[in-house]
């Protein structure tokens, strides 16, 4: 049977940003939904690093305590499930899941997070999150002074070398097809000893995501422990910008300075509106994002 039921705010998505802006919110007495299907972005991720009080934690470990103490405050709620339509109404909106049940609210808080688009690269999935990684700051530590990979190209590949360069002495870049470089760019890399492959990968050799070699189109193997790579990705609710928010050119939401996205009433937190991809960035962001929209309610009746 549809159940509709009201609230003053319902967020989707309940990881590090969603519940952060749940724990403002149900602080602050209001009437709080969160929406979530278990399935974040880290899910193959096994430790969590550079967020104080929780250094080396699983990720899963970090959400259900969150989730915990955020459920102790009796006006928040979390459904576990899928939203999969949001649409006006004269209050608010309405968001329906994936069993037909519908929810209404006054505002909307986003913390859908991103959907990561992996290469035709065998084995790259199952190492993804474990040995291929995106970030210096949430993995490069354990990979210091290892034999590690870049999977870019451009100027994107020359950030990540300076960073990684940083941790390792031992730094090469896999262009995956002609090098796209100034002249500038590669003679810092050549100073520093960054050798760059052209060569098309086609595979990577790991045990249990443990990465070994990388494997190229000729048969060359790279032995490697990490690898970094920058890849494509894609909202992973398509609620907001059905619903009007602006996506920016780089695939965002759209948002301010107070994390409102370009439809009044409507937030983002998290992932899904920043290329600050943390586990420490998302909390601040869920934080800020929940006290923002409490402010909003309240003056909408204090100022009545």
């Amino acid at each position: 049977m549809n159940h509709l039921e009201k609230y003053a705010v319902i967020i989707i998505g309940g990881s590090y940003a969603g519940l952060s802006a749940a724990m403002s919110l149900g602080r602050s007495l209001q009437k709080t939904l969160i929406i979530d299907n278990g399935r974040p972005c880290n899910i193959q991720t096994p430790h969590s690093h550079n967020f104080l009080t929780q250094d080396g934690k699983a990720p899963n470990e970090i959400t259900a305590l969150a989730k915990e103490q955020v459920l102790n405050y009796p006006t928040v709620t979390f459904y576990k499930g899928k939203a999969l339509q949001g649409k006006r109404i004269k209050d608010g909106f309405e968001i329906g899941t994936g069993i037909g049940d519908k929810f209404q609210a006054k505002k909307l808080i986003f913390a859908t997070g991103i959907k990561d688009e992996m290469p035709n690269i065998k084995g790259f999935k199952a190492c993804w999150g474990k040995t291929v990684i995106h970030c210096p700051y949430c993995h490069g530590y354990e990979h210091k002074a290892q034999p590690t990979g870049i999977l870019a190209n451009g100027p994107g590949a020359v950030h990540l070398a300076g960073l990684v360069r940083n941790l390792t002495g031992s730094v090469t870049i896999f262009t995956n097809g002609k090098a796209d470089f100034t002249g500038e760019a590669l003679q810092k890399l050549s100073k520093r000893g960054i050798p760059i492959v052209e060569t098309e990968v086609k595979a990577l050799e790991h045990t249990d995501g443990i990465l070994e070699n990388v494997v190229l189109a000729d048969r060359t193997k790279v032995s490697l422990k990490a690898l970094y790579a920058k890849v494509p990705f894609v909202q992973h609710s398509d609620i907001p910008e059905s619903l009007g928010c602006e996506i920016t050119e780089h695939g965002y939401i759209q948002i301010d300075q107070m994390q409102k996205t370009s439809v009044a009433n409507i937030y983002a937190c998290g992932d899904n509106s920043t290329g600050m991809r943390s586990v420490a960035n998302a909390v601040y962001t869920g934080n800020l994002t929940g006290a923002m929209v409490n402010m909003e309610l309240v003056g909408e009746k204090f100022d009545r």
